[in-house]
């Protein structure tokens, strides 16, 4: 069975997800928007590992190393300015829709082993998740104007 492949990725990618929103939240704090709601998601996605902890110790966790791969890719460091704003937005959202595509995959499994318990869990975290994702696309195209047209 490899669902514990999919579900440790899953936590994982959910850890890196909140320390990359709780990283673009510091350094664009002077944005109290982006500071604020990046704290509120940041939270969602440590709860949503939390949520995990059952389904772990039931099917087990392995660790695939793509999760880091793409923070540290992504988060090397913050960038500054709007443009630097729309660069780490974007890699946010990049970094949710691998949460999303998981939970989807984690939700077919469900469904194929009759778990009510994780289906239950992967239809709250994934509606969380598409609202994060609505949020950063919605956030970026707010920005995106300014950052790409106004001279630097």
């Amino acid at each position: 069975m490899h669902l514990a492949n999919y579900l440790g990725y899953l936590h994982k990618a959910e850890t890196n997800l909140a320390e990359g929103l709780r990283k673009v939240g510091e350094a664009h704090a002077a944005d109290t928007d982006i500071y604020h709601t990046a704290d509120t998601l940041a939270k969602q996605c440590e709860a949503h590992a939390e949520a995990l902890a059952p389904f772990l110790d039931r099917y087990g966790e392995e660790a695939p190393t793509e999760p880091d791969r793409l923070f540290h890719q992504l988060f090397d460091e913050t960038r500054q300015g709007g443009l630097g704003l729309l660069r780490d937005l974007h890699d946010l959202y990049l970094m949710a829709n691998a949460c999303d595509i998981a939970w989807t995959m984690i939700g077919q499994a469900a469904q194929g082993a009759r778990d009510v318990e994780l289906l239950d869990t992967v239809t709250a975290c994934e509606r969380q998740t598409a609202i994060q994702i609505k949020w950063l696309k919605t956030r970026m195209k707010q920005a995106a104007p300014q950052a790409l047209l106004a001279a630097s």
